[in-house]
């Protein structure tokens, strides 16, 4: 039987962070990085834009891998706003989402999932794979887990930057709803404090914005909640509401 939280679900860094200054993001996956020990080269495993936070100069943090064959064992995790623009740190590892989610969903942490007791990652389907699928007594609902890190008139948007894969996941989602045999959610984890609400980014990729008010009509659950992010790691916060949109 899934737990009830008797505390805010925390998802520790497996150790401490590495500060440093953000150089330049090149390669899609690359970042070069100012560090105490001087310049370095780290992974980034964000294949979104990150539009408006990588700043040349600004405040970033990295965990380190135990890893010794690893190329880099540096990964980007956190960056910094600078105070004019808050001060806080955003989340930008993307497999954020999951980890917090499998602990989150462990520890009892979402009402919403009340009845389900199992969960097993990557069921696949015919045109890839979702990230969780979860079971009990209440049967089985698959859910798939995406990173936030935008914010654009007071809403947390998804996607920064047009994503086919995550088209496919909406179009299965919806199907999956509408078949009846079982339910479908989607997890957005919003890594950072700003943000009163949620809305599908039509601006940046409007197929996307378009399946996703699909998906909602479809029944398709949304579970967008904030992961406040710091050195210290990702904590569960509250969920945030879905902005309206014009008929």
């Amino acid at each position: 039987m899934v737990p009830t939280p008797a505390s805010p679900v925390l998802l520790p860094f497996d150790g401490p962070l590495v500060p440093a200054r953000f150089v330049r993001r090149y390669k899609r996956f690359l970042v070069d990085a100012e560090g105490p020990d001087g310049l370095f080269t780290a992974h980034a495993n964000n294949t979104g834009s990150m539009l408006g936070l990588l700043r040349p100069g600004c405040e970033i943090a990295l965990s380190v891998s135990a890893n010794p064959k690893r190329r880099l064992a540096h990964t980007l995790e956190l960056v910094r706003l600078p105070e004019s623009c808050g001060g806080f740190w955003v989340g930008v590892n993307t497999l954020t989402p999951n980890r917090l989610f499998r602990r989150a969903f462990l520890a009892g942490a979402f009402p919403e999932l009340a009845g389900y007791e199992a969960l097993r990652p990557e069921p696949a389907f015919a045109g890839g794979r979702l990230d969780f699928v979860l079971t009990g007594p209440a049967g089985t609902c698959f859910v798939e887990c995406k990173n936030v890190t935008m914010v654009e008139d007071d809403a947390a948007m998804f996607p920064d930057a047009a994503t086919e894969r995550g088209q496919k996941h909406l179009v299965e989602l919806t199907r999956l709803a509408r078949e009846g045999t079982c339910r479908a959610a989607l997890f957005y984890c919003v890594q950072r404090p700003d943000g009163c609400c949620f809305a599908p980014a039509a601006v940046v990729d409007p197929a996307y914005a378009a399946l996703f008010r699909e998906a909602v009509a479809a029944g398709v659950l949304v579970l967008a909640y904030r992961g406040g992010a710091s050195p210290g790691g990702i904590a569960l916060g509250g969920r945030l509401p879905l902005a309206p949109w014009p008929e």
